[in-house]
């Protein structure tokens, strides 16, 4: 397994999201805050591709895990984080 880390623009890039920064913080502002009540991947935002790939980085403590845990935060930060 290849724990390479990863950034955060290339964490929305492999979700087909915009990955510049604007992009990115545009993305965070309209999704945050996410409910503490509420898993990352069954947040209603994602398709079931993108909701399927979060799932599965976090379970298998995969090479993307710790940039999705960044997303993580942020989405439930009521401001945006720096990323």
């Amino acid at each position: 397994m290849d724990k390479s880390a990863h950034r955060f623009t290339e964490l929305f890039a492999q979700l087909g999201l915009p990955s510049d920064e604007p992009g990115i913080r545009a993305f965070i502002a309209a999704h945050s805050p996410l409910g503490a009540d509420i898993m990352l991947a069954d947040a209603p935002f994602w398709n079931a591709a993108q909701a399927a790939f979060l799932r599965e980085e976090i379970v298998e403590d995969a090479d993307w895990a710790e940039v999705v845990d960044q997303l993580n935060a942020a989405l439930r930060a009521p401001h945006l984080q720096a990323f």
